[in-house]
């Protein structure tokens, strides 16, 4: 199965979010296929991170690391333009950032624990980064077969919203949802081969669920590998008709 719908030839693979976590497993699992001929791993010091640093020894210049702040949007427009200056054309792009309990977010169990800090955390993290990232990258995104992923969450649908809590994130997965599926209807119309997708990755064993997995079942705690697996393949069998919509890692929709 192709890396995404339509495209022949191996994929360029951006991935965002790439020093840990979902988003380090997929660069080592997209690192490992036949039909990807590069991977760009950005995060925030890409360059100085370890596990990278052993990826791009067993892969050389398969793999190509770049130091980006994404929540700081002139470090996205620099992004940008180093990728443009090395004729870059990514075919797949993931978004893998977002924070629940960290970097001044909060998880809130109740409205006297909402503060403007946290809720702002949360969203520069969550909804922000990754739009800001679609825009700045757009010009790279025109013509040819692409597909721009986020992470989101379960817990980000309104429909299925039943046990309150944890406001800011839910909020922030909620908002960029929206973001994503507005994206989708202006990218249409500039890329008819272009597909975007919000994606839950269910319950992976990173630093962000670390504080919550006591209650979740051994079978329902993934692995990061697992988990990356998972989202590849959701993304090969999804495109530009479906372009806008939410998908769980098993591959079934969420509703919003």
């Amino acid at each position: 199965m192709s890396l995404i719908p339509d495209l022949n030839g191996p994929a360029e693979v951006l991935i965002v979010g790439a020093s840990q976590g979902i988003g380090l497993a997929l660069c080592r699992v997209l690192l490992g296929r036949d039909d990807v001929r590069r991977v760009w791993a950005v995060a925030r010091t890409a360059t100085g991170n370890t596990a990278l640093a052993e990826l791009h020894a067993q892969h050389g210049t398969r793999l190509q690391r770049i130091d980006c702040d994404a929540r700081d949007e002139r470090a996205l427009a620099d992004l940008a333009a180093a990728l443009g200056a090395q004729d870059a054309t990514p075919n797949l792009l993931v978004c893998t950032l977002g924070i629940l309990h960290q970097q001044g977010a909060r998880a809130e169990k109740s409205l006297a624990q909402l503060d403007l800090a946290g809720l702002q955390a949360s969203f520069a993290s969550n909804a922000f980064a990754p739009i800001l990232l679609l825009k700045h990258l757009l010009p790279l995104l025109r013509k040819q077969p692409m597909t721009f992923a986020a992470l989101s969450a379960r817990v980000g649908s309104i429909g299925d919203n039943r046990l309150g809590g944890w406001y800011s994130y839910r909020a922030s997965k909620a908002a960029l949802n929206q973001l994503l599926r507005s994206a989708s209807v202006e990218l249409k119309r500039l890329n008819p081969q272009a597909t975007v997708l919000s994606l839950h990755p269910g319950t992976t064993d990173t630093e962000l669920s670390k504080p919550f997995q006591g209650n979740v079942p051994a079978e329902r705690l993934f692995t990061p590998t697992y988990t990356a697996d998972r989202l590849l393949q959701v993304i090969a069998r999804h495109g530009p008709a479906d372009s806008g919509s939410f998908w769980a890692w098993n591959d079934t929709p969420i509703e919003w």
